[in-house]
């Protein structure tokens, strides 16, 4: 009788072990998406200062294994291919154009590495007259602590 108290009451404490350890998996720490909103629009904040500069080179918006979907283009695989047609977009276009990117929506996942935002751009000219605007999705993924652009495609909302 003592030895099916004893293995009662061990199984009954191994169950709620076992449950308690289960509950305690599926608990995830909140994610203050309202804070990562404003880590991306900071990064594209960021991103258009150099842009605008026409200074590329110390970019670190993109991973080296991301994807671009650009328009009319096959996709640009690689953040030094994405780099180089973003240069040779640049060496063709007007001096004192300005462009601007405005985060609207993020969908973050459970941990908060992983970001979709959906956002709008804007490209001005030196006397504020819109030359394109549109909007764009980016897939960030959070690496070494930092979120880096893994794939992005963009549309223009103007008629040609």
């Amino acid at each position: 009788m003592k030895n099916k108290i004893l293995i009662g009451l061990l199984f009954s404490t191994a169950a709620s072990f076992l449950f308690s350890c289960m509950n305690n998996k599926n608990e995830t720490p909140a994610i203050d998406k309202e804070k990562i909103k404003s880590e991306i629009q900071a990064k594209e904040n960021d991103f258009a200062a150099l842009y605008n500069t026409r200074e590329l080179k110390n970019i670190g918006y993109y991973a080296d294994d991301a994807k671009v979907f650009a328009q009319n283009k096959s996709p640009l695989i690689g953040k030094d291919n994405i780099i180089s047609y973003l240069k040779a977009g640049l060496d063709s276009s007007t001096s004192g154009n300005v462009i601007t990117f405005t985060t609207n929506e993020v969908f973050v996942n459970n941990d908060g590495s992983q970001v979709l935002e959906i956002g709008y751009y804007k490209l001005v000219d030196s006397t504020n007259v819109p030359i394109n605007t549109g909007n764009y999705m980016v897939y960030f993924e959070k690496r070494d602590g930092k979120y880096y652009s893994v794939r992005e495609m963009s549309t223009s909302d103007m008629s040609e």
